[in-house]
C-alpha cells in the first residue's frame, strides 16, 4: 500500500474559536490556488484525528466510540502544495487516523466526475480538494440499532462537517457541506468498500473573496433587535 505521511498535527493559527464561529460561511467560490499540505492534515485531523493518546478517541464525538465514518479526500492535479516544491499527486486518498496519513486508492483527477455525481455542483470541480465522507452504518447499529442509523451516525456526520468548516475558517480557507449527489456514483468513484456509504461531500479551497464581520456588527444587530422589548 501506498501511504502518505502527513505533517504532524500541532497549533497552527492565532484565531479563536469565537472568531471561527463568527466568519465561518459556506464558501463556494474558490481561487485556482493550491492549499497546502500541512492546512490539508490539520484539516483531517479535526475532522476525525486522534486526540487522546491512551484510548484512541478521535476529534469528533461519536455514540460508542464506534466511529463509523471513513473521510477520503480527492485532490486534483497541483491542488495540494508540499514544502519541497512539489504537489501530492492527484488522486484519492483515505485518511488513516492512528498513522496521520493518506493511503492511496486510485490516481487520477476525479474532480471531474465528482462534480457530475454531485449533480453538476461547480465548486466540487473548481476546489483544489473535495472530502467526501463515508458512513460504515452497521458499526454504530450493531449496537444501537435503527436509532442509530437514524439519529447517531448523521450526527457524527454533522460534528466532522462543523469541525472541518471551524478548521478551515481558522486556516484561511473555505468550505461548504454538501449532500446534493447520487449516492452510488460518489460511491463508484471515492469508496473502497461497499458497506461505505456517501454523506457528504466538502470541497476546499482558498476562498475567492474574504468574508468580513466583527462582533461589534453582531452588538449592534442584537440591540437593534432588543429596542422596545420589555
Amino acid at each position: 500500500m501506498s501511504y502518505t505521511p502527513l505533517p504532524l498535527p500541532k497549533k497552527v493559527t492565532s484565531i479563536s474559536i469565537e472568531e471561527a464561529i463568527l466568519i465561518r460561511r459556506s464558501i463556494r467560490r474558490f481561487k485556482d490556488e493550491p492549499i497546502s499540505l500541512e492546512q490539508l492534515s490539520m484539516i483531517l485531523w479535526a475532522a476525525y484525528g486522534i486526540t487522546d493518546h491512551y484510548k484512541g478517541f478521535r476529534a469528533t464525538p461519536s455514540a460508542g466510540a464506534t466511529y463509523p465514518l471513513e473521510i477520503y479526500t480527492v485532490i486534483g492535479e497541483r491542488g495540494v502544495a508540499k514544502d519541497d516544491g512539489g504537489y501530492v499527486d492527484a488522486g484519492v486518498y483515505k485518511y488513516v487516523g492512528e498513522l496521520h496519513a493518506l493511503r492511496l486508492v486510485r490516481r487520477g483527477d476525479y474532480r471531474d466526475v465528482l462534480a457530475k455525481a454531485a449533480l453538476g455542483q461547480q465548486w466540487v470541480r473548481r476546489a483544489p480538494v473535495d472530502m467526501v465522507m463515508a458512513a460504515v452504518f452497521e458499526r454504530t447499529t450493531r449496537i444501537y440499532g435503527e436509532r442509530g442509523r437514524l439519529r447517531y451516525v448523521p450526527m457524527e456526520v454533522g460534528h466532522a462537517g462543523q469541525n472541518i468548516y471551524l478548521m478551515a475558517t481558522a486556516l484561511g480557507l473555505g468550505t461548504v457541506a454538501i449532500g446534493a449527489f447520487i449516492d452510488d456514483k460518489v460511491a463508484e468513484i471515492v469508496v473502497e468498500n461497499r458497506h461505505e456509504v456517501p454523506v457528504y461531500i466538502m470541497p476546499v479551497g482558498k476562498p475567492a473573496e474574504v468574508f468580513k464581520v466583527v462582533f461589534e456588527d453582531i452588538e449592534n444587530y442584537i440591540m437593534m433587535h432588543r429596542r422596545g422589548v420589555a
